[in-house]
């Protein structure tokens, strides 16, 4: 599934206003310094400590979050190629003049699932394959009830085939399912805008300097929009930089290995 908004763009508006909102807060500052008193600056230390507190949690949940249904989808790609691997080998258990259709079908099928991947993020093109592996999923299982009644199948076909069919084809439901959990929209809206506070009682902190402090600001702002970045590239890992490929290659492997 695609983001709301790049990754990319999103770090580079955040940097942006950050900046920007760093440098309002500091001439805030600089004109208000003269006309406060010692015990207001120090109540303003505790709302700052605990806006930048929330950021902070906002940040960690989030990025727990996504690095843990980066995990997930990972762990379904493996419990497929699993699924499709255990139903492909009982197919042994038919008739011998049933198997060569039903493994041009597996194989067709494995096809269908890598090519449904290859088109994501575009989940309108990934949609289109989605169905085409679904009239697979019913042509194989329709093949493999009327094969499993066949009187040269094993007598335990039925029993030990159809229930591994079934399993591949509910994997192939909850990948879908896995694809488009994502935390809500409002949620990056949230990241964003108290990154901007943040940046705004930062700069008005650090107007009590005669000088800006590039060490600081650049450490700030470069630190958050990066984890920010790296978050929402974990989270949409077929969108980004940060890919799945490698935990495809089951899939292909699998592929290869049906010729």
């Amino acid at each position: 599934m695609e983001p709301p908004i790049p990754a990319l763009l999103f770090a580079l508006l955040l940097l942006i206003g950050m900046l920007l909102l760093l440098e309002i807060g500091r001439r805030y500052g600089v004109r208000r310094r003269p006309k406060e008193s010692e015990g207001e600056r120090g109540g303003l230390g505790t709302v700052e400590g605990a806006v930048f507190a929330l950021f902070g949690l906002m940040v960690a949940f989030t990025f727990s979050g996504a690095a843990t249904r980066f995990n997930e989808k990972r762990m379904l790609t493996a419990e497929e190629v699993n699924c499709i691997e255990t139903a492909y080998l009982r197919l042994h258990l038919l008739s011998p003049r049933t198997q060569p259709a039903l493994r041009e079908l597996f194989r067709r099928y494995v096809d269908s699932r890598l090519e449904t991947y290859r088109r994501l993020p575009n989940m309108v093109a990934a949609e289109m394959e989605m169905a085409e592996s679904k009239k697979i999923q019913e042509e194989v299982w329709n093949e493999a009830v009327a094969a499993t009644r066949l009187s040269d199948s094993h007598p335990s076909a039925g029993l030990l085939l159809l229930p591994a069919l079934n399993n591949m084809i509910d994997i192939s439901t909850t990948r879908t399912m896995a694809l488009q959990l994502h935390p809500p929209r409002i949620v990056y809206a949230l990241l964003f805008g108290l990154g901007l506070i943040c940046s705004l009682l930062a700069g008005f902190r650090m107007s009590s300097g005669q000088h800006r402090s590039w060490l600081h600001i650049l450490g700030f702002t470069l630190l958050t929009v990066i984890i920010v970045y790296v978050m929402l590239d974990v989270e949409y890992p077929r969108a980004g930089l940060i890919r799945l490929e490698s935990a495809d290659q089951l899939l292909v492997n699998l592929r290869e290995h049906m010729k």
